[in-house]
């Protein structure tokens, strides 16, 4: 550790992350007549902390979440190393610029995980970790190379759910390699944080079996507490309030020093302690806490000598070496131009130099010469890759007349599972307490649960009947979760990251009950926007779950699966649909092309993405379907089951489990109607995101361009009713008329659900084939059937 250079680096690092934002808000030109905004005070109480860990502590096969609001920071780092260029950082938080907060898929530097959504880029950190050593003990995976996972948060982020339900799951999977610094700066958006918090973190923190090292003082408080005095004044910085401390260190240096004699001046040996100071020096030594002392991070980071899981708490001041340190208002506040201009002179910038990153530096060569051998650096950029894994075919699981979808899942896997396939090896699956119930018994009784160490099912052992065989194993290919769906996304986000973080590409496949999509859709929103590649399978799935009541049933997740960018969304009815979609899904979560579209379907799919798919446990008739085009069809979206004539006045279209009903729907109307068409839907997602972007394509003058959905309707006579079905929100289908202006009549369930037989809650719901015939024959024109 190089105690001067840090120091430097440090006060570069401040500078100009906060030059960075000032040139945003108060230098650019303004064009929204807005606040753009950037953090400067929650970048300034992490710059120490930042500085001591990327300078000294970290290696290139590490891997840190930055705290969304020292974003600023980890740019100006970047730029300081050369790996990011000046138009960048003059653009940031415009557009084109640096972001807001590091992401992934849109800055331009090294960033390991996206952050933003507070608390998840915390949690992810131990989920990435137990991959890593997922990686580790298989024999493909030996060779991966083995780091830290890091988490830099605030303390406010402690209050996140997720971050606790995440410190139960690291603790039964015996988590290892991960550190979260918390910048316990005890300010937030709203106020102060409340006092004796710290206690209680340590508790939450060693109850999991976490190391806690506190970082509470830095260089300067300890010397000082050495001096004659000096335990009276730690005892009065123990005992003084957040707030207090924060409006002290705001007032500055004369204001400390009256109330440190106020409290304190009838003792003789600290009042000469706090006189032989000025009044520069006091505020300097009262504002030196651990967290903001980089040769006491340097020294915290270099003490730990084992794989435990470690949280540092590191006291800091907010805003500190700024004008407006410690203020209850320095959220969002920002240095005015003349405090930007008195806090440039003191930081010994020369106007006009404001962008160099070695101004103000004593001796720029011997820092160029240091930062040039700096570890974690040396490496160059860190996004590591793996070849793809062959997908081979995967038929149509045989089955009985009838099978569900769900079933049809399991069985897909399982024929995986008995084979020695490269795609079988990289599989893995995950679910939260709800393994046997969404179809992956057969995968886990044939490739184990995973665990760090071997343990035995002891129900096997003890020869108790059981369909369920829960061997562990570092071997396995299971992880099995808690009831936490926050956990599972964020463990498929950080699985379908691996072969960027750790060189070795796994296929993770998550599976939930599917209404509980709604429970981690914020983890799920993150893994995809930091373009992690997993399939997840909701299931069962709608009202079809009939006996279970509305609690267990799902309404809105088709519109999350149209609406979730980075995510394909299908909702498949039959065996053979599903099996074509998993084959194409393994080979789609592998791809890494560029963003153009397809000039055949107009969708974006070179580039690759995670996979959505909703099932359910009804068994539903095999159906005879067309092979012609079938394929294409269903990954597309959708293709005729039954196409419609040249007289077409009415056509069904329906997407998932309710295919049945449409079928037989369409079977009635065909008695009194010529030419019905059956319009099977596997995909709301893909039929829409290529018709909105062929639209978009006619806008920039490719005039022939034509998506699927609009070939599929193009036949029909404008006159033609579409009327779609839907298990789940009826405006997932409704926007079908909308393609070619066709009257659109759209069934679906708009309400809570309730216990009953899937006939009675499909009949109050109105998307049985009764109801589908009475709306047809009551909003269309011609002569139909009634239904009874």
């Amino acid at each position: 550790m190089n105690a001067a250079h840090l120091k430097t680096i440090e006060q570069r690092l401040l500078w100009l992350s906060h030059w960075m934002i000032h040139n945003a808000n108060h230098l650019r030109e303004k064009v929204d007549g807005i606040k753009i905004g950037g953090h400067q005070a929650s970048s300034a109480s992490m710059v120490s902390i930042m500085t001591a860990l990327y300078f000294s502590a970290l290696r290139p096969e590490d891997r840190v979440a930055v705290k969304p609001h020292a974003g600023p920071v980890f740019h100006a780092m970047h730029y300081l190393m050369g790996n990011l260029d000046l138009e960048r950082m003059k653009n940031f938080r415009g557009f084109g610029g640096v972001q807001s907060y590091p992401s992934r898929t849109k800055d331009a530097d090294d960033v390991d995980f996206s952050t933003g959504s507070v608390g998840l880029g915390v949690a992810i950190t131990s989920f990435a970790s137990l991959v890593q050593d997922y990686i580790a003990g298989k024999p493909w995976g030996a060779d991966a190379p083995r780091g830290r996972m890091v988490a830099l948060m605030g303390d406010a982020e402690v209050d996140e759910g997720n971050v606790h339900e995440c410190l139960q799951e690291g603790w039964k999977h015996d988590l290892r390699n991960v550190w979260w610094v918390i910048d316990y700066n005890r300010q937030s958006l709203d106020g102060v944080v409340r006092e004796g918090l710290w206690s209680r973190i340590e508790r939450l923190f060693d109850a999991f079996g976490w190391d806690v090292v506190k970082i509470k003082y830095g260089i300067l408080q300890r010397a000082a507490f050495a001096e004659p005095g000096g335990e009276r004044l730690r005892q009065w910085i123990d005992d003084c309030p957040n707030q207090l401390y924060a409006a002290l260190t705001f007032s500055g240096g004369a204001v400390w020093r009256q109330r440190l004699l106020d409290d304190l001046g009838d003792q003789s040996a600290v009042s000469a302690l706090i006189g032989r100071r000025d009044d520069r020096q006091l505020a300097a030594l009262m504002e030196n806490l651990g967290g903001n002392c980089v040769q006491s991070m340097a020294e915290a980071f270099a003490a730990v000598d084992h794989d435990r899981p470690v949280c540092f708490l590191a006291y800091t001041v907010k805003g500190w070496g700024t004008p407006i340190a410690g203020h209850k208002d320095n959220h969002g506040g920002l240095m005015t131009k003349a405090q930007m201009a008195a806090w440039q002179q003191h930081m010994q910038v020369p106007e006009g130099r404001e962008w160099e990153p070695m101004a103000a530096v004593p001796d720029p060569d011997a820092l160029r010469a240091f930062l040039a051998r700096v570890p974690f650096f040396a490496a160059g950029p860190r996004r590591l890759d793996d070849k793809r894994i062959a997908v081979p075919p995967l038929p149509a699981p045989k089955a009985d007349r009838e099978t569900s979808t769900q079933a049809a899942f399991g069985r897909i896997l399982d024929d995986l599972a008995r084979g020695d396939s490269p795609l079988a090896e990289r599989i893995v699956t995950m679910s939260p307490d709800v393994t046997g119930t969404t179809g992956l018994g057969a995968w886990v009784n044939r490739r184990k649960l995973w665990a760090r160490e071997a343990r035995a099912d002891l129900f096997r052992a003890q020869n108790i009947p059981s369909t369920a065989k829960w061997d562990f194993a570092p071997e396995g290919q299971h992880i099995e979760l808690g009831i936490a769906e926050m956990n599972l996304f964020l463990q498929l986000g950080a699985a379908g990251l691996s072969h960027r973080l750790f060189g070795k590409r796994l296929l993770p496949i998550g599976t939930v009950y599917d209404p509980f999509v709604c429970r981690g859709l914020d983890a799920l929103n993150y893994a995809c926007y930091q373009d992690s590649r997993f399939l997840i399978a909701g299931t069962p799935s709608g009202v079809t779950l009939a006996p279970e009541g509305g609690a267990h049933q799902s309404i809105s997740t088709p519109l999350i699966g149209l609406a979730q960018d980075g995510l394909a969304a299908f909702e498949p009815a039959f065996a053979e649909e599903l099996a074509i979609i998993m084959h194409w899904a393994f080979d789609y979560m592998q791809r890494d092309g560029d963003a153009r579209v397809d000039p055949r379907t107009w969708l974006r799919d070179a580039s690759g993405g995670a996979v959505y798919l909703r099932l359910t446990t009804r068994p539903v008739e095999q159906a005879s379907l067309p092979q012609e085009r079938l394929t294409q069809g269903v990954i597309d979206g959708g293709y005729w089951l039954r196409p419609p004539g040249p007289n077409c006045d009415v056509v069904i279209a329906y997407q998932g489990a309710v295919a049945p009903e449409a079928i037989a729907a369409a079977g009635l109307i065909g008695q009194g109607r010529r030419d019905v068409g059956v319009l099977a839907v596997t995909s709301a997602d893909r039929l829409n995101a290529g018709w909105t972007a062929a639209q978009r394509a006619r806008w920039h003058g490719e005039a022939a361009a034509r998506s699927q959905v609009e070939c599929l309707l193009a036949p029909l006579p404008r006159h033609c009713r579409i009327v779609t079905v839907i298990d789940g929100h009826p405006a997932t289908l409704s926007w079908l008329g909308s393609v070619a202006g066709h009257c659109c009549i759209p069934l679906g369930v708009e309400h809570f659900g309730q216990t009953g037989t899937i006939g009675d809650l499909y009949a109050h719901f109105g998307i049985d084939t009764a109801s589908i015939v009475r709306a047809v024959s009551g909003l269309t024109a011609g002569r139909g059937l009634i239904a009874e």
